[in-house]
């Protein structure tokens, strides 16, 4: 078969008149010319030069085919100049999709950071409850948790432990205390909801500590429920990687152990190349984990 990096060969002998020119115009042996040049004669079942004294001089079909030979170096080298720049655009728009929760708190300063150092990327982020599908294209990046494999193409990072537990604001708690205790749990009012699939679990949590006669308000939203706390209204389950970081809050229990959940981040092998998406991810991977290397040091100093 014809292998099409011959031609360059082909080319090189033309334009230089001898196998030796052409190997020093390509840096390679006098050897090598000569021997891709028979191979592609055997290729073509075709005598391209007359090789004499003098050096390589082209036959009939050899001056027939030169000028095609050049369209195909010149489209070659389109092809490259093209692809070149495409793997060095990083314009256009890159899909984001993630809890609403994660979205307002870790994400929006982030990606403030991320306009500021590349503003020609486009961000749309999607904080719907809906799971997006990743390998059918509707959206580029997740920032999701889940305790299940990654579906077949789809590769990430895994960020931290998704650990989730009780809080209350520090005004909350100068006024009722902060409870420890299942017993002093059963004392104080909770704020439920989160949407469907955290209040399947939240709920279950709730009942299993019995106190499912506490909770005093149901919010749509895990953002509603930490805009409650903040307020002082009561206590309500959040991610520990938000609620760590808000200064206002306060731990009421230690996360539950066992849950096998961790945070990814999360793309697509078909896009993961893209210029554009590799910028948004490397960039949210690196503020994501310094953000959890900072909480992590809060948390062993307050233990120390």
């Amino acid at each position: 078969m014809l292998d099409w990096n011959d031609l360059r060969y082909f080319l090189a002998v033309a334009d230089g008149g001898s196998t030796l020119a052409a190997g020093r115009a390509l840096r390679v042996s006098q050897t090598t010319v000569a021997r891709r040049i028979a191979a592609l004669e055997e290729a073509l079942g075709l005598t391209l030069f007359e090789k004499r004294q003098a050096g390589y001089a082209l036959t009939t079909a050899g001056e027939e085919l030169l000028e095609k030979a050049r369209q195909v170096e010149t489209s070659a080298t389109r092809f490259a100049e093209a692809s070149s720049a495409l793997t060095r655009d990083k314009r256009g728009t890159v899909r984001i999709t993630t809890q609403e929760i994660f979205a307002v708190t870790l994400l929006a300063p982030i990606l403030r950071e991320l306009h500021e150092h590349h503003p020609d990327i486009i961000i749309e982020l999607d904080d719907s409850q809906q799971l997006r599908d990743l390998g059918e294209g509707e959206a580029d990046i997740a920032l999701r948790s889940t305790s299940s494999e990654a579906p077949v193409g789809v590769v990430g990072r895994r960020l931290s432990i998704d650990d989730w537990t009780l809080y209350c604001s520090r005004e909350y708690a100068a006024k009722n205390g902060v409870p420890h205790t299942r017993a002093q749990l059963k004392k104080h009012a909770f704020i439920g909801g989160g949407g469907p699939k955290l209040w399947h679990a939240y709920s279950a949590w709730l009942h299993d500590l019995g106190l499912d006669d506490r909770v005093i308000m149901h919010h749509a939203s895990a953002t509603g429920m930490l805009s409650a706390i903040r307020s002082g209204l009561g206590i309500a389950v959040l991610p520990c990687v938000v609620a760590d970081a808000e200064p206002d809050l306060i731990r009421c229990v230690p996360p539950k152990a066992g849950h096998g959940r961790f945070m990814w981040l999360l793309t697509h092998e078909r896009v993961r190349q893209t210029p554009r998406v590799r910028v948004v991810i490397d960039f949210l991977y690196e503020k994501l984990a310094a953000h959890i290397r900072m909480l992590e040091a809060q948390r062993e100093a307050s233990a120390a």
